[in-house]
Order: C-alpha cells, then structure tokens, then sequence
C-alpha cells in the first residue's frame, strides 16, 4: 500500500462544511494575531465539532501561538474521530498494520490525515518534554508507514540519535 496514492481520494478539506463555518474559518484568518480569532475558531468547532476542517484551523492556530498543549488536545480529538469513522482502535498503542488494510478500503485520505495527525502528536509530545510518549508515537508511525511515505522516520532518526548522545556523554 502506498500512502502517496491519491487517485480518487477524497481528501479531509473536501468535505462540505456546514453552513456559517466557512466565514468564521475564513474571519478567524484575516484577524489571526487577535484574540478574537480564537472565539471564531472556538464558535466554529461548537458548531461542527466532527468537521476535520475546523479542527485543522484551530489545531494550527495554536501550535503557531506555542500554546502547545491545546494543539495537542485538538490533535488527539481530530484522531479519535477519524480513529471511529474508519473503524479503528480508540487507542493509536494498538494499531495494527492490518487495521491500516482495512482502513484504506474506507478512505485512504482519512487514513493519511489520521497517520499525519498520529506524528504531529508525536512532535509535540517531543517538544513538550514528554520524549517517552512522543518517541513511542513516532516508533507506531514508522511500523504501519513502511515505505516511510509520511517521513516518521526521519524524525525518529533524529530523537534516537540524540538519546544515544545522550547516553555517551553520561557515559
């Protein structure tokens, strides 16, 4: 499977939004230094709270405001909806890469965001000091993506070299 493939795949921002969120997205944007954006954001997730493009605008919102540990709340909130809409474990620890098989027969562009998603975590994890957790998502990231087509695993080259530096200079 490849997880560059996007021959008729349906992709997270083609989905039709609901009325009223395309102008809070589009306001929330042209005041972004704001705090006012934040409430338009904010106003457009209660009102679609499944919709991936809402929760893409706010995720991004915060991790450019360094408000790191909100992005990750979004980021753990968009996986457990399309963790149910694609039918897989609630929790990332027990993907398979059969479930990935299955997955990709639902949606191949839900399961990349998904996957895309799983690293972003990982990444923030790592910059929020929790290494253990964010090395583990970005180990689970590599084993379902095989052919590292999402590029997980250069990330996790880096962190692992720099334990094992780590680990020298201790030494």
């Amino acid at each position: 499977m490849d997880l560059m493939q996007f021959d008729q795949t349906t992709l997270y921002f083609d989905e039709p939004l609901p009325p009223g969120i395309e102008p809070l997205l589009l306001d929330a944007a042209a005041c972004y230094g704001d705090a006012e954006a934040e409430a338009m954001l904010l106003r457009a997730y209660f009102l679609a709270p499944e919709q991936l493009v809402v929760l893409v605008a706010l995720y991004r919102y915060y991790f450019y405001q360094h408000r790191m540990e909100d992005a990750l709340l979004v980021a753990d909130r968009a996986m457990s909806i399309v963790a149910r809409r694609l039918d897989l474990p609630a929790k990332w620890q027990n993907l398979h890469p059969e479930h990935i098989g299955h997955a990709v027969l639902r949606s191949m562009g839900l399961l990349r965001f998904y996957l895309l998603v799983l690293k972003a975590a990982g990444y923030i994890h790592l910059r929020m000091g929790n290494s253990g957790t964010g090395q583990s998502m970005l180990e689970k990231l590599v084993e379902l993506d095989s052919h590292d087509r999402l590029g997980g695993k250069a990330l996790l080259d880096v962190i692992v070299e720099a334990v094992a530096a780590r680990i020298e200079e201790a030494a």
